[in-house]
């Protein structure tokens, strides 16, 4: 059986406390493609189109590709860009109907002005656009806002499982697999959520968390489960639907996922003392990574996380590294569009003094005046995330005394492999500290080199205190705020 298969993107991860617009310069920095994304190399946002064009085609199927948007986490996605890009994508999927399938790479937790539902939005208009009998799908971040909407409009909703993800391919792998069935008439997918009444960050890391997902992939092909999600959701969007939900997909059975969900949902509750995450003071990691030779000990500064919405410029750590007189030191990634431009003037091996960071506001600290040597300037850097290249624009590793090497960049984007540092011709593993502005991502390419790694809570616009977090929409209790959210 033939098919016509519709396949686009539309997404950005949104802290609706960020001061930062979300405009269409920075998808554009990030990946926008309008219908041709599968032509160019793959990014992190786009490697699923790729994935869902290659199945379809093996198939024998007619592949229609619409637009490809992804933006790096900011604050609200501006109106008329929201709005324009989705539109696009309806206009392409009406101009290519009949359809038999579509799929949709998104966030999930995507909020733009006026629209707090963005995924939610867009699958609902989908869906009026293509019909009830059209199999909707669409993979989404496992920080995600999981919300009725979605839910009724889509015909099937998957979520990565790993943080740091390192399972993208994989998951658009399972959903082309179970919405094709679908769309074979093999299967009825249902889908359930339960409300883990939690807000906090799991590091699947862990070997609790580990063993959860090795939990929820055992589920999956067995008993009419076709798919087993727990989207952790993301604690810096201030929208109704913010919060942990496990999500369950079962073939023509909604009881059957509602149990199986809320099941999920018990075993999370079980052991959230457990797998709580921990971070410490500045100074306190800054003494552990001292007190043991050999390196390096990577730090990682969580508050200043680009992939949180953070701007990814603050200075709270290096201000310590500096006031201290800590050798042997390297940071990155900031931030800094104008200290590159006077780099890039000034040439590599010039001495210059420049002042770094501080940019952005109250969360950003002081900007930081350092006499530095530029050494090495690239172009177009670009660094690893999974199997796609993630760009940092131009870059910059400058040299302070002392062996403090930074790493300037002019596309926000956080730590997400030691390329970052490499790309630029600054070996991260000859290093005793290494600090990365990152808060997971970071973890699948470092783990291998570090003799430690610790989390920081430093100042910063993330700063991980989920109890204390203003939310104004959420109206439901949610623990760690309360001890015990079920018996309000």
């Amino acid at each position: 059986m033939s098919m016509r298969v519709f396949i686009a993107c539309l997404g950005t991860e949104t802290n609706t406390f960020s001061s930062l617009p979300t405009g269409e310069q920075t998808y554009r920095e990030t990946a926008l493609f309008d219908g041709d994304a599968t032509r160019h190399a793959p990014t992190p946002f786009s490697k699923p189109l790729h994935i869902w064009r290659e199945r379809a085609e093996q198939q024998g199927h007619e592949v229609v590709e619409g637009l490809c948007a992804f933006a790096q986490p900011a604050g609200r996605t501006i109106h008329r860009v929201y709005e324009d890009y989705r539109d696009r994508i309806l206009a392409q999927a009406k101009a290519a109907l009949p359809l038999d399938l579509v799929l949709v790479n998104m966030h999930g937790a995507m909020v733009a002005e006026g629209y707090d539902d963005c995924e939610g939005d867009l699958l609902a208009r989908l869906r009026g656009v293509v019909g009830p009998e059209t199999v909707l799908g669409g993979e989404l971040d496992l920080h995600c806002h999981i919300t009725p909407k979605m839910l009724e409009a889509a015909t099937a909703l998957i979520t990565y499982k790993e943080y740091p993800h390192i399972d993208i391919d994989e998951r658009a792998e399972d959903l082309f697999r179970l919405c094709h069935d679908a769309a074979l008439g093999r299967t009825q997918p249902v889908m359930a959520a339960h409300d883990c009444r939690m807000i906090s960050m799991w590091r699947t890391t862990s070997e609790q968390m580990q063993a959860f997902v090795s939990g929820m992939k055992a589920r999956e092909g067995r008993d009419g489960i076709l798919a087993v999600s727990f989207g952790h959701g993301f604690p810096w969007g201030d929208v109704a639907e913010v919060g942990a939900k496990t999500l369950v997909v079962a073939d023509g059975d909604a009881e059957r996922a509602a149990a199986l969900a809320a099941d999920l949902g018990a075993s999370l509750w079980a052991m959230r003392e457990e797998t709580r995450p921990t971070a410490i003071g500045i100074d306190e990691a800054l003494d552990r990574a001292l007190a043991v030779d050999g390196g390096p000990a990577v730090l990682a500064d969580v508050s200043d996380n680009a992939g949180g919405g953070a701007p990814s410029d603050s200075t709270f750590i290096l201000e310590r590294l500096i006031a201290r007189e800590i050798d042997d030191a390297a940071s990155g990634l900031y931030w800094d569009p104008v200290a590159v431009r006077f780099c890039m003037e000034a040439g590599e091996g010039a001495r210059l003094n420049l002042r770094v960071g501080g940019k952005c506001g109250p969360d950003s600290g002081d900007p930081v005046d350092l006499a530095v040597t530029v050494e090495r300037i690239v172009t177009d850097a670009a660094q690893t995330f999974g199997a796609a290249r993630n760009r940092m624009g131009d870059a910059v590793w400058v040299r302070a005394a002392g062996g403090l090497d930074l790493v300037l960049n002019t596309v926000r984007t956080q730590v997400f492999h030691p390329d970052a540092f490499t790309a630029v011709g600054l070996d991260p593993a000859t290093k005793k500290i290494v600090v990365v502005k990152s808060t997971q991502h970071f973890h699948a390419g470092f783990a291998p080199i570090a003799r430690e790694i610790l989390y920081v809570a430093a100042p910063g616009a993330i700063a991980p205190d989920f109890a204390a977090i203003p939310y104004t929409k959420l109206a439901k209790p949610y623990w760690p705020r309360v001890e015990d959210p079920w018996a309000e």
